[in-house]
């Protein structure tokens, strides 16, 4: 499991530069698409206990809307891949459990009232899709199951080619290896995960299209897009969600995203809701990330660099105050926060800590009154983050505008 080294004199800036520029460059050619996505969590420093603010419990019943789909506040996200421990499962931070942990975590989501299960082919690659597959056997009827398209993964080796890949005869050849992994006959939600810059987003929407006239597909979104290519999608086929990295420490969505997926109907599923666990207050100034011999993530993040961390503690700071004040913990209270922007707004945590999937749970019990979201959203907009969200070489795949189709030909 891996753990935030703190001031470890045996990791020296210089080695650690050079292993976050590889990383980037690695994940630039696709050797590592694992670091294209951080959806999952963090577990936090102490596991909820009786009376903590931790045990509060949130209706199962409560709902709310991504497009015509009705899902339960808080979802649940499946970011995981093979650890290096024969059996280990591991997550972008190198917690670590095992398959039948894994299985059991989904399982007891599911009797918590959580209905939006998300995964990707590129996570393990497969290995999560299997997971998911198995821990919903008997129970997939009372679940929404999102998974994920568009890397460039060979179907029946899993080996990463690199690069990304939504031609329209891809697409279709990995939604019929997603239907065997995940045991099942359909997929409620389809997303393209990431642009392809090679591909017009009509011919990929083209393409969903006819899996969703097939039954194979149910409804149709995309991670992190460009916002003309969110209407341009959206024209061939409505789109029911959108995908982006949104929390407190990013608020990037808020200037164009949003507002287009109000205008157009669209839901928005957040990854990354708790910064990468640092909304947890898990993660102190003085935290170092480990670099081997696995890689936790939080190493090539800009806005966790030994120069950002201490400026970026204020967020944290206002995060545990306010906590306080609502008797929730810090997570509980960055998911309500996110809960408070809109009512189509829909946080995938991830995590493999059963405490902590309770925990992340409870925050749909919290509820602010119109002056303290105001002044919870200013205190947080006080505080100026350090560091970019990702690593340039992932960065790039972000915001990306699909190509336009090429004019056709007259006979």
């Amino acid at each position: 499991m891996s753990t935030a080294n703190r001031n470890d004199p045996s990791d020296p800036q210089p080695q650690s530069l050079q292993r976050r520029q590889l990383m980037a460059a690695a994940a630039s050619l696709g050797i590592a698409p694992w670091l294209l996505s951080a959806c999952a969590s963090p577990p936090a420093p102490t596991a909820p206990v009786a009376g903590d603010p931790a045990a509060r419990q949130a209706a199962p019943g409560q709902r709310r809307k991504l497009g015509t789909l009705e899902v339960f506040p808080v979802g649940l996200g499946c970011q995981w891949r093979p650890g290096s421990k024969p059996g280990a499962v591991v997550d972008l931070y190198q917690s670590a459990f095992d398959r039948l942990a894994a299985v059991a975590l989904i399982r007891k989501a599911v009797d918590l009232g959580v209905t939006l299960i998300d995964t990707a082919e590129v996570y393990g690659p497969f290995l999560s899709e299997e997971i998911v597959g198995e821990a919903l056997q008997g129970i997939r009827d009372k679940v929404v199951l999102e998974t994920k398209f568009g890397m460039n993964v060979d179907q029946r080796t899993g080996q990463r080619l690199g690069g990304l890949n939504s031609r329209p005869e891809h697409i279709k050849q990995v939604v019929e290896a997603q239907l065997r992994r995940l045991r099942t006959d359909r997929i409620d939600i389809l997303l393209q995960h990431r642009v392809d810059p090679q591909v017009p987003i009509e011919d990929v929407a083209g393409a969903v299209k006819d899996l969703v006239a097939q039954g194979k597909v149910l409804h149709f979104g995309l991670s992190e897009p460009g916002v003309q290519t969110i209407r341009r999608a959206h024209a061939v086929l409505p789109l029911t969600v959108i995908q982006n990295e949104y929390s407190m420490l990013w608020r990037g969505p808020e200037a164009q995203v949003l507002p287009i997926c109000e205008e157009l109907g669209i839901g928005f599923v957040c990854w990354s809701p708790l910064g990468m666990g640092f909304l947890t207050g898990s993660i102190n100034a003085d935290t170092r990330f480990e670099t081997s011999p696995e890689m936790d993530f939080r190493s090539v993040v800009p806005r966790f660099a030994p120069d950002a961390l201490p400026a970026n503690m204020a967020l944290v700071q206002v995060v545990k105050t306010w906590a306080e004040r609502k008797r929730a913990t810090p997570a509980q209270l960055a998911l309500a926060w996110l809960l408070a922007q809109k009512p189509w707004i829909v946080p995938i945590p991830g995590t493999t800590n059963m405490a902590h999937l309770e925990e992340n749970i409870g925050a749909a019990a919290i509820s602010f009154t119109p002056g303290e979201l105001k002044q919870l959203t200013a205190d947080v907009a006080a505080v100026r983050i350090q560091g970019a969200r990702l690593p340039p070489a992932v960065m790039q795949m972000s915001g990306v505008e699909a190509p336009m189709p090429k004019p056709k030909e007259k006979s």
